[in-house]
């Protein structure tokens, strides 16, 4: 992960909604289009520039060391829940968790259409793909590649229609866009990507429909288990009723998907 390498700029313009929230720990909502960590061409209007804003003290004492707090992030496009650190311990903690892959990320994605099997865990092979847009700038994107980095994802169809499917998939490994990639190689290309998907997708939605609805970690100074769940998010209703598909938090089916 990318974070900034100086200070960061609080930027109170900047919304999120706040999921659970303690002196130790965040779990934030972070909508779509919206920057996670500061960068070339965005060193003012993340969400960290809005976190700074609230929680300055707490996550400039933490510094670069501990990347201001920011344990992950999400695909400026992707929506969902992301958990943040307050301090020293409650980082190293969850770090840790993150590490030794105990962290549990569910997502919803609606794809152009359902994968073969309608669960299973798809172990395919990631690299990074670098290429140098300018001078000061670069794009990273991914495929799959037999002599990549491990990459793990489990899934399972909830729903099925005739113009579309909605997935939960829940990433092992942490490659950089991994959700999306899978989905792919198996011919169930996430709506509305127009990076990776296939013509016919990339129009589909007016967004990436990927939402990180959960989140389920141990939590690292109480050892209680946080469990932080969201709705479908409000921006792609429409194009999931467009698709005859139901929302996924109002028809709850079987257990979700593990690869233990």
């Amino acid at each position: 992960m990318s974070t900034p390498t100086g200070p960061v700029e609080p930027n109170p313009r900047i919304t999120y909604r706040t999921a659970y929230e303690d002196e130790h720990i965040l779990v934030i909502e972070k909508p779509t289009r919206l920057v996670s960590t500061p960068g070339v061409g965005h060193e003012h209007d993340t969400l960290l520039n809005g976190l700074m804003a609230n929680y300055k003290k707490q996550l400039t004492n933490m510094g670069n060391a501990r990347d201001h707090g920011m344990l992950h992030r999400l695909d400026k496009e992707t929506s969902g829940l992301l958990v943040v650190a307050l301090n020293n311990k409650a980082y190293d903690g969850l770090r840790e968790q993150f590490e030794k892959r105990k962290i549990k990320k569910f997502y919803w994605a609606m794809t152009h259409k359902a994968p073969r099997d309608t669960e299973g865990v798809i172990r395919k092979s990631i690299t990074d793909v670098v290429k140098r847009a300018s001078r000061y700038t670069s794009t990273r994107t991914s495929r799959v590649d037999r002599n990549g980095k491990t990459a793990v994802t489990a899934y399972r169809v909830l729903h099925e229609s005739a113009l579309a499917a909605l997935i939960e998939a829940r990433p092992i490994t942490g490659r950089l866009h991994q959700i999306r990639v899978h989905l792919n190689s198996v011919g169930a290309a996430v709506l509305g990507d127009r990076l990776y998907g296939p013509r016919i997708v990339r129009d589909a939605s007016p967004r990436l429909a990927l939402h990180s609805h959960r989140l389920s970690f141990i939590h690292p100074i109480t050892g209680e288990e946080v469990d932080i769940r969201t709705q479908y998010p409000r921006d792609l209703r429409t194009t999931m009723k467009k698709m005859n598909l139901p929302r996924p938090e109002l028809n709850p089916i079987k257990p979700t998907p593990s690869a233990e």
